[in-house]
């Protein structure tokens, strides 16, 4: 009985969702006529047809390359640096895990400005050093590194979270490599890092998911609010997002979004099974002698 809430609510708002949508990814649906059923045609336009797709592959992919090891190395040398006593310390992790708090449509339309070509800080900055300046989010090639800079911007939930770990770490183990004349790379390496491996392979799950779900940034950055330049910031939910909602006059295709998004979701679960079924070669584990 007291479960029954908790169950209601995950049936009505996973359950049946989940199994309508795979209903309407075999129909041709607009949201305003009956749904025609038409089998796997939606699927087969999507991988033969739709000039958009791979595309929006691609820029998902390259997102994933940039922005999950940038994510991790940040976020756990913030969290080194964080866990070392000194004064200020308190203050300095406030500092770091502020962004997460922030409004995200507000901070991201801030880094739009940011990254203006003529009047933005950021060609300001490279122009004082005497740098080549950039086009940012209006040039292909700086387009999404451009977009991975304003992921990153939240690299603190990474950094508390590899924070908590490394201050879960015996610190016997320290005094005893120290004891031994360990130096701090020998320390780092030998003890730090295996034992926060499981952390670690965890946070490469949820920055791969973060990643392949990227939205917000995409749609608000892009010069044309579609994953412009091209397709050079289209991601695959920007591409569902679009054909399920698209602008004003244009007709919604609910049924071959949702055919997108299923494709999506395979990839996310193959992801997290893939890593799942390895993580014991890549994690450190006191079984193991």
């Amino acid at each position: 009985m007291f479960l029954a809430p908790a169950l209601i609510g995950f049936t009505a708002f996973v359950v049946y969702p989940l199994f309508r949508s795979a209903y309407f990814a075999l129909t041709t649906y607009n949201g305003l006529t009956d749904p025609k059923f038409v089998g796997l045609d939606n699927f087969r336009r999507m991988f033969t047809t739709d000039p958009s797709f791979w595309p929006s592959v691609r820029a998902t992919l390259l997102l994933v390359v940039l922005y999950v090891p940038l994510s991790l190395i940040i976020g756990l040398a913030l969290a080194v640096f964080c866990n070392q006593r000194m004064r200020g310390v308190g203050l300095l992790r406030t500092l770091c895990y502020l962004p997460v708090v922030l409004p995200v449509v507000a901070t991201i339309t801030l880094w739009k400005f940011v990254f203006n070509p003529q009047v933005g800080l950021a060609n300001q900055v490279l122009h004082w050093l005497h740098l080549p300046t950039s086009e940012w989010l209006s040039g292909d090639d700086s387009a999404m590194p451009s977009i991975v800079i304003v992921m990153l911007w939240s690299v603190g939930s990474t950094m508390i979270i590899f924070l908590a770990a490394l201050q879960a770490v015996p610190t016997e183990l320290y005094e005893a490599a120290r004891l031994d004349g360990a130096g701090s790379r020998t320390v780092f390496f030998r003890i730090t890092l295996p034992l926060i491996s499981p952390i670690m392979i965890l946070q490469v799950v949820l920055q791969m998911v973060t990643a392949l779900q990227a939205f917000n940034q995409p749609k608000i950055l892009s010069p044309d609010n579609q994953g412009g330049p091209g397709f050079s910031t289209r991601t695959l939910m920007l591409s569902i997002y679009d054909n399920g909602f698209p602008r004003l006059g244009q007709v919604s295709q609910f049924g071959y979004a949702s055919a997108q998004v299923w494709v999506l979701f395979l990839v996310i679960v193959v992801v997290i099974a893939a890593t799942a079924r390895f993580s014991s070669i890549w994690t450190y584990s006191d079984h193991v002698s």
